[in-house]
């Protein structure tokens, strides 16, 4: 072997792969480190191996520790990992604000540019801004308030008002004016 951290992945492995040298009759030769030379599975190699299994694994788990923590720590500092975000909060608004006014998707997409990562300054994908629109809307709240303000429906003079809209009139008509007081 190269290197003795290569031999296994953890203790088991490394117990599994003693044994299997022990079947075989063969020698374990480390190339490279404190403990170059020539390892025999039998005897006290066998007792080699479990030390050097019981070290590996104490190293990997502290590792790991370290690992998690400094993932614990960056988050901390509202570092989360991963890829930068494609289609920022404004962005989104934006794209919104044009789905609504019924601008077609792929239109939108030519209007946006990303502005951090390696595709910085192109347009992000007509994919990646359904799969956006998409995560908005599941993400809004289902209180029964709209996410968006709905489209203006224009009436033409002398067309009824539906019953949704007397009732608005009449709760608008029923509040105060808000400048009254300045009267």
């Amino acid at each position: 072997m190269h290197e003795l951290k290569r031999l296994a992945r953890n203790a088991a492995e490394l117990m599994t792969l003693s044994a299997e040298l022990q079947a075989g009759g063969i020698q374990l030769e480390l190339l490279t480190g404190p403990l170059t030379g020539i390892y025999d599975p039998n005897g006290m190699g066998a007792m080699f191996f479990a030390v050097l299994a019981v070290a590996g694994q104490i190293e990997r788990n502290y590792i790991r520790e370290k690992t998690l923590e400094g993932q614990v720590i960056a988050a901390s500092k509202g570092n989360h990992g991963g890829r930068p975000k494609v289609i920022d909060d404004d962005m989104l608004t934006f794209a919104v604000a044009l789905k609504d006014k019924g601008v077609p998707v792929p239109e939108i997409a030519k209007k946006l540019t990303i502005k951090a990562g390696k595709n910085a300054g192109k347009h992000p994908s007509v994919a990646s801004l359904y799969r956006a629109l998409a995560e908005a809307e599941a993400a809004a709240p289902d209180d029964g308030v709209p996410m968006r303000p709905k489209p203006v429906r224009l009436r033409r003079p002398g067309e009824l008002l539906t019953a949704e809209e007397i009732e608005l009139r009449e709760r608008l008509q029923s509040q105060p004016h808000p400048n009254a007081d300045l009267r």
